[in-house]
């Protein structure tokens, strides 16, 4: 028999409208719906959040009087609820995407607002510790509001957590990394992948088979996949389709990207056309295949997240203030709405974690 474990989901939200800060709710597998468990406060604008692999403690992008801090919290193994431990700086300004390492002695973190990313190390007890690197990009592309200088939207880890790859939106590049044991990140072997002039290149994901990853951009509303080699972290380009239907013609920005655990489908998020564009993986070749577009039921789909199961996902609608759960067909990759949502300010960034009880 297995274990019986509980589901709960962490809501970072921006605290500048009514928010209290973290929502946690806990998921019924049966249905998708989310009961509402606890709310810590968080700082100002907790927008992006992180689990390590032991699912024992939690980390938030804040941006406090213009400085950017990340900051850690414990995690209750019954109740899910979040205790705050402390606060370090992110060398930067504006963090906006964070993630630990697969030993949970680092994080790594990406400045928006100055195009830096950081490294700092997990303690014993999961505080924060000191920061072991601190990389300032530079660099511009053409567009001439949104990318006047470097602005890292992601920074994102292999799932061997060997290379970290750093979306770099305001120079229209990937940027390879090399993590040592020591927690500094050094220039791989092929260490900037430039993208399409324009693109604003803005979330990242590996598929589970460290053989193909994908990159969704939010300015040229595209998806570009790419053959990997995990053995030397190299990226090349194998094809890049849109996000939108052919017909829609309005506006629109690409937001978060992810890859079902079975490896069979990526999906991204459009805001504007307000939907999840899916697509099915070719298991030979990792190339993609249009399955389909699923109306979100919300405005501005910021962020969005399958449930541990794989049986559901979840969306954060940044503009009305709620989150909306579809039931996952596993087979064919559709989504089908469950009739659940839930309501809290502006929603941005959504994680889930599944706890033995």
């Amino acid at each position: 028999m297995k274990p019986k474990s509980t589901i709960f989901a962490y809501i970072g939200t921006q605290t500048d409208s009514n928010s209290e800060g973290i929502y946690v709710y806990r998921m019924n597998p049966s249905t998708g719906e989310m009961e509402y468990s606890s709310t810590t406060a968080a700082g100002i604008n907790p927008t992006y959040l992180a689990v390590d692999p032991t699912q024992q403690y939690l980390y938030a992008a804040n941006t406090i009087e213009g400085e950017g801090m990340i900051s850690a919290f414990t995690i209750d193994s019954r109740t899910g609820q979040l205790t705050y431990l402390n606060q370090q700086p992110s060398g930067g300004s504006k963090p906006v995407h964070l993630i630990v390492d697969r030993t949970g002695k680092f994080v790594l973190a990406g400045n928006f607002g100055d195009g830096s990313i950081c490294v700092l190390t997990i303690e014993e007890d999961g505080r924060l510790g000191a920061m072991t690197d601190f990389i300032q990009h530079t660099g511009s592309s053409i567009h001439p509001t949104r990318q006047q200088g470097p602005r890292v939207h992601s920074i994102t880890l292999d799932p061997a957590s060997r290379f970290a790859v750093a979306a770099e939106y305001g120079a229209d590049q990937l940027r390879a990394y090399l993590l040592d044991t020591d927690g500094k990140l050094l220039p791989g072997i092929a260490p900037m992948v430039s993208v399409a002039a324009g693109s604003g290149p803005r979330h990242f994901a590996f598929h589970p088979n460290e053989r193909w990853a994908y990159v969704i951009n939010e300015l040229s509303n595209t998806l570009m996949s790419y053959d990997y080699d995990s053995s030397e972290g190299v990226l090349k380009l194998k094809e890049t389709l849109s996000t939108l239907p052919a017909d829609y013609t309005d506006r629109n920005s690409c937001a978060d990207v992810h890859v079902n655990t079975d490896g069979t489908f990526v999906y991204g998020s459009n805001r504007g056309h307000n939907s999840i564009v899916i697509y099915a993986v070719q298991p030979d070749t990792g190339e993609l295949q249009l399955v389909g577009h699923e109306p979100t039921r919300g405005k501005a789909p910021r962020s969005f997240v399958i449930d541990p199961t794989g049986s559901y996902l979840f969306v954060a609608h940044q503009d009305t203030d709620n989150v909306v759960a579809f039931a996952v067909d596993r087979q064919t990759g559709l989504l089908q709405p469950t009739g659940h949502s839930i309501e809290m300010p502006m929603p941005v960034c959504i994680k889930m974690i599944s706890l033995p009880q």
